[in-house]
C-alpha cells in the first residue's frame, strides 16, 4: 500500500496565514505545510484540502483515480471546492466499515475529540490509522492488532501515542509518521528531534511513503541525561520526551521534606503536568530498579540523589570524608553507572549543571559542585543521548 501525503500541516497550514511567531517566520521550503490530506493508493482520498489536485501535481500524482473522498475533522472556513471528477466528500459512522472496489477496507474509529479516525487495510493486508487533529482514540481494546502505519497528531496529542502504545496497536515496527503539524514547535531540527524521541518522523509535503517499510522508523534512544540550570526548562524537557509512552515511572528523589511548604508546591506542580497514567515512587535506591525490567523511568533529580548519597557517606565533614567517606561515595556512582550501563529500560534522568556559576564560597559547597560533576559525566558516559536546556531551549550534547 502506498501512501502520498498532499500535506502534512495543520488545518491552518505552517506558516499560518499573518501569524508573526518565530515558528512560522522559520517554516520556508519544506518546512512550510499545507493542510494534511493523503492519497492511499491513489483511490481513496482521506481529507479534502484547498489546492489538492494542485499538490497531487506537484508530487507527479493525480486525483483522477480517487474512487473515495473521507473526512476526518470538520472544517472551518469557506467550503472546499470539488475537484472536476472527484467524488464528494463524505464522513463514515464510528465502528462502521466501508469496501472499496479496489480491495480497500476502511473502518471508522472512535474519537475523544470532534472527528473521525480512520484503519485502512490495503489489499494486501497492510494496516495503516489515521488520526483528526487534536484527537486521540477513544474505548481502545487490548490487545490490538499492530498497524504498520499510523499517522498521528504527534506534537498536539502525545498521549495517543502513549494509548496505542499501551494496547500494542503501536509497536516496535509501526512507522509513526507526525502530520497536523502546527507551528507549536519550531520547524527544522527541533521538531525532528522532540519526534525521534517519541519514535515517530515528519516527512515533507509530497512524500510518498510505502506502508510497511520497517527500515525507516527511528529507533527510540534507551538513556538519555537532561542537564540543565534552575528553570531552565530541563524537568518539562525530559517529561516531553515520554509523554507519548503508557506506564512511565516517575522515580522523584527529593523526598516530602515535611513541613517544607515551598518544596510541596514545586512537587504539586511537578505532579500536576505528568500524564495521569504515570506512576509516581520516592526514593533514592534506584540500583534495584534499574536492574528490573519494567515501564519507562524519569528519574527527577541525580543532584538530589547525590545529596542523600553524601549524607550517607558523612561527605559534608572533612574527617569523615578523608576516612572513607570519599571511598563511600565514589563506590556508590559506580554501582548508579554500573547499573546504567546494564538496564533494559528506558531511561531518562534529570541533573543539575553547576559548575558553570560562582565557586562556592564554603569547602561543603565546593565538594557537592565538583561531586556533581563527576557524577554527570560518569552518567553521561553511560547515555545514548544528552541534552543541556538553556533558557527552555534543548542542546544536543550527544545523540
Amino acid at each position: 500500500m502506498e501512501l502520498t501525503l498532499l500535506g502534512t500541516g495543520a488545518p491552518a497550514g505552517v506558516p499560518r496565514p499573518d501569524c508573526p511567531c518565530a515558528a512560522c517566520a522559520a517554516a520556508l521550503g519544506p518546512d512550510a505545510r499545507a493542510a494534511t490530506a493523503l492519497l492511499v493508493d491513489g483511490a481513496l482520498l482521506l481529507d479534502l484540502t484547498p489546492g489538492a489536485a494542485f499538490a497531487a501535481a506537484r508530487a507527479g500524482r493525480s486525483l483522477g483515480g480517487v474512487r473515495q473522498v473521507l473526512l476526518s475533522h470538520p472544517h472551518e472556513g469557506p467550503a472546499v471546492e470539488v475537484p472536476a471528477g472527484v467524488p464528494q466528500p463524505g464522513r463514515v459512522p464510528d465502528g462502521r466499515e466501508l469496501a472499496l472496489l479496489t480491495g480497500h477496507r476502511v473502518r471508522a474509529v472512535a474519537m475523544d475529540a470532534p472527528g473521525t479516525g480512520y484503519a485502512v487495510t490495503g489489499p494486501e493486508g497492510q494496516r495503516l490509522l489515521y488520526l483528526p487533529p487534536g484527537g486521540a482514540p477513544a474505548g481502545l481494546e487490548e490487545p490490538a492488532e499492530t498497524y504498520d502505519m499510523v499517522l498521528a497528531d504527534v506534537v498536539g496529542r502525545p498521549d495517543a501515542l502513549a494509548k496505542l502504545r499501551a494496547v500494542g496497536a503501536v509497536g516496535p515496527t509501526t512507522d509513526v509518521v507526525a502530520v497536523h503539524l502546527d507551528h507549536d514547535v519550531p520547524p527544522g531540527p527541533e521538531l525532528r528531534r522532540r519526534l525521534a524521541a517519541a519514535g515517530a518522523r515528519a516527512v515533507p509535503d509530497g512524500a510518498t511513503l510505502v506502508v510497511g517499510a520497517y527500515e525507516d522508523v527511528p529507533d527510540v534512544p534507551r538513556r538519555t541525561l537532561v542537564l540543565g540550570g534552575a528553570r531552565s526548562g530541563k524537568s518539562v524537557e525530559a517529561e516531553r520526551r515520554l509523554e507519548s509512552f503508557p506506564h512511565v515511572l516517575y522515580v522523584a528523589t527529593g523526598g516530602s521534606r515535611n513541613g517544607d511548604t515551598e518544596w510541596a508546591a514545586r512537587v504539586f506542580a511537578h505532579r500536576e503536568r505528568r500524564p495521569g497514567s504515570w506512576q509516581t515512587v520516592e526514593t533514592c535506591d534506584l540500583v534495584p530498579l534499574l536492574k528490573d525490567d519494567g515501564p519507562p523511568l524519569l528519574i527527577d533529580c541525580l543532584s538530589l540523589w547525590l545529596t542523600d548519597a553524601m549524607d550517607a557517606a558523612g561527605a559534608w565533614d572533612d574527617a569523615e570524608w578523608a576516612d572513607g567517606g570519599e571511598r563511600l561515595l565514589r563506590e556508590r556512582v559506580r554501582e548508579l553507572t554500573e547499573a546504567v550501563r546494564a538496564t533494559r529500560r528506558t531511561v531518562v534522568a534529570v541533573s543539575n549543571e553547576v559548575g558553570s556559576g560562582i565557586v562556592p564560597a564554603t569547602a561543603s559547597g565546593r565538594r557537592y559542585r565538583d561531586e556533581l560533576g563527576r557524577l554527570n559525566a560518569a552518567f553521561a558516559d553511560e547515555c545514548e543521548h544528552v541534552l543541556l536546556v538553556v533558557a527552555g531551549q534543548a542542546v544536543v550534547l550527544r545523540g
